[in-house]
């Protein structure tokens, strides 16, 4: 497995990844809390955390496709839920390797 993981600095991290979870809640299978997420996306699994001003996205998937994939999906749903910051992506990192 690939991963990669993304931050968004924002003071409203926990509100963005609990209206993230929320809406995924409806289509996979999902945990959180205030300050941590789990989500079952179908590429591979997806964890979000909050803190006070960062939300973190850590994405995996079999491949670099598979990964923008991911990236895209998170990226794509908080331009919407952030709109009014202006949020275009977030600040992903390079890929790495599972270690076997």
């Amino acid at each position: 497995m690939l991963h990669q993981t993304g931050q968004y600095e924002t003071p409203k991290a926990s509100q963005y990844l609990q209206q993230l979870c929320k809406h995924f809640a409806h289509k996979i299978e999902v945990s959180f809390s205030e300050t941590e997420g789990r989500l079952a996306l179908p590429i591979g699994p997806a964890t979000l955390t909050a803190t006070d001003s960062v939300l973190t996205a850590n994405v995996s998937a079999e491949d670099d496709a598979g990964l923008e994939r991911a990236r895209g999906i998170i990226d794509n749903h908080l331009v919407r839920f952030a709109h009014r910051e202006n949020f275009e992506a977030m600040d992903w990192n390079a890929a790495t390797a599972e270690a076997r």
